[in-house]
């Protein structure tokens, strides 16, 4: 083929053929060179350009429907008559200082993250529940395992709540969970907020 016959495609040309592809669920990729002759075929993974979009696109691994962060989790109680697992968004763990967590878990303070509405799963065992009345008056339904006493999660009171507040040590990815903020900071007690000058032992010492 001399020069003189090699037609090229117009650029009209070839925005519709792009535009057919695109319709098609595939992408036209030009390959280097003067001539488009070299364009290959290939699944349409990138965001449409020149304003065609695509609809009904699932959302990106790791969010679900609302565009919220989703992770599944799996929890258990210590002796492990508790199973549970859930969805959660990591980016909402967070430390409580109130005196009643203090009290409730017998120590410094606790860290917790709630459930994605409607994901809480009870898998194995029956929890029992104790209901507290907070300073505001709100009561909180807390569950945990009636033989080893392990935390598992507050609650509305009543029959399916949307939401569970998840004890953080209760689960089994914990150490991929770090919080993001700090509530009740005027009865944290003063040390819990700097732990950095305690000395350090990897194992019991």
């Amino acid at each position: 083929m001399t020069a003189s016959n090699l037609r090229l495609p117009t650029r009209r040309g070839l925005f519709a053929q792009e535009f057919r592809e695109r319709r098609a669920g595939l992408r036209l990729v030009h390959g280097p060179g003067p001539s488009f002759s070299r364009g290959r075929r290939m699944p349409l993974r990138e965001t449409p350009k020149r304003g065609i979009f695509t609809l009904g696109a699932r959302p990106a691994w790791g969010e679900n429907r609302r565009g919220e962060m989703a992770m599944r989790v799996t929890g258990r109680c210590h002796c492990g008559q508790i199973g549970f697992e859930a969805e959660i968004d990591p980016t909402q763990v967070r430390i409580c200082h109130c005196t009643d967590c203090q009290t409730l878990t017998g120590t410094a303070f606790r860290t917790t993250v709630p459930s994605l509405p409607g994901t809480f799963v009870l898998k194995s065992g029956t929890p029992k529940i104790y209901i507290k009345t907070a300073e505001s008056g709100n009561k909180r339904a807390h569950a945990f395992c009636p033989e080893c006493g392990t935390p598992i999660y507050a609650a509305a009171p009543g029959s399916n709540p949307t939401s569970y507040g998840l004890r953080v040590g209760a689960l089994d990815r914990r150490a991929e969970l770090r919080p993001a903020r700090q509530g009740w900071c005027r009865s944290a007690l003063p040390w819990s907020m700097d732990l950095t000058g305690v000395e350090r032992f990897e194992r019991q010492p």
